[in-house]
């Protein structure tokens, strides 16, 4: 009668664990069809926004070199724009499939070799920046979480505020002003924009450090505007945990409240903060479009900046995909963790 028992207990068991599991199967199913029917509307409506936009190519980038109507002609045909905006899809939609971007109306090249010059420095840029707010943002978190109401909280939610309300542009101005042209007696420190100074070479020691220079004021730029998303939901995290009763049982064992906040507080509040994190890493390939115009730094932002100019279709297009998979595909990373990470999200 024991092992019957025991075997009758047995089995609900591994049969709802079995069920959660198929459950978050179903779960991952569900978010990877989602994120492909996502990024499939996204990629169809950016094709038509962008031939929305007002300008003709031909003639913004014909301007003083076609001067008959066949010139024009000839420049439409060779890039496709004579064909039916339908037509125009059917062939985009080919080229994402096998990897053909295009070639770029303005620079003349493969659009994919272009992005793939201007992705370095978004990624060095935006990702040293979402790297560096994190950290900080999550360290002020839970230290102003953890003392509420205290001296540091109030003065670290107050900046963070106040930096996450200027415009990331105005911010990258008052840096260029400050540190770079210089300020009454101060002179200016760092390069006003760039990513390189001329005549480097590239490779070398001295490259990569002229490059950290140059990097300095815009890093500072995007990491002060974005730190108030990540210590603001740390710290609602850590305030939420505050009441459990898990902590006071913790205390009660004797761990000190240094212990309590970093074994039981801190672990437990890291979820939210977690899916932040995977959702903005998504962003960073998008780049930041004012940062890099105000800073001249040549990435994916500057890069569609001046495709809009024309506009450049191939480019904008292209630049649009990158940015819209890498939201999509972060977005996704961050459920898919959300569900391992909770339990509950198998049932």
């Amino acid at each position: 009668m024991t092992l019957v028992a025991q075997s009758e207990q047995l089995a609900p068991a591994g049969g709802t664990a079995a069920a959660r599991w198929r459950g978050y199967g179903r779960y991952l199913l569900g978010k990877v069809l989602g994120s492909l029917g996502s990024l499939v509307f996204m990629l169809a409506a950016s094709f038509f926004l962008f031939r929305v936009l007002p300008g003709d190519p031909a003639r913004t980038l014909g301007r003083g070199r076609f001067t008959t109507p066949e010139q024009l002609e000839e420049f439409r045909r060779a890039y496709g724009l004579d064909k039916s905006v339908w037509e125009q899809f059917v062939i985009y939609a080919k080229g994402i499939v096998t990897g053909d971007l295009g070639i770029s109306l303005s620079f003349r090249v493969p659009v994919t070799e272009l992005i793939k010059d201007a992705m370095w420095p978004t990624l060095l840029l935006v990702g040293t920046s979402t790297v560096l707010a994190t950290l900080i943002g999550v360290w002020a978190g839970i230290r102003g979480g953890w003392n509420r109401g205290g001296t540091f909280d109030q003065t670290s939610t107050a900046t963070s505020l106040t930096l996450y309300s200027m415009p990331e542009w105005w911010l990258g101005l008052l840096l260029i002003m400050g540190f770079a042209v210089g300020v009454g007696p101060l002179p200016g420190v760092f390069p006003t924009g760039g990513l390189h100074s001329p005549g480097m070479t590239p490779g070398t020691p001295a490259y990569w450090l002229d490059t950290a220079w140059h990097l300095v004021l815009p890093v500072t730029t995007l990491t002060l505007a974005y730190l108030a998303d990540y210590q603001l939901i740390m710290r609602s995290s850590i305030l939420g945990e505050l009441r459990e009763d898990y902590l006071t049982t913790a205390r009660a064992k004797g761990l000190r409240d240094l212990q309590v906040r970093n074994r039981h507080a801190v672990r437990n509040a890291l979820l939210p903060t977690t899916t932040v994190v995977a959702l903005n890493i998504g962003f960073v390939v998008s780049g930041a479009i004012t940062v890099e115009t105000v800073f001249s730094i040549p990435g994916l932002g500057l890069l569609a900046t001046e495709a809009l100019a024309y506009p450049d279709y191939p480019v904008l297009q292209g630049t649009f995909l990158v940015a819209t998979t890498g939201v999509i595909l972060a977005n996704l990373a961050a459920n898919l963790l959300y569900g391992a990470l909770d339990p509950r999200v198998r049932t």
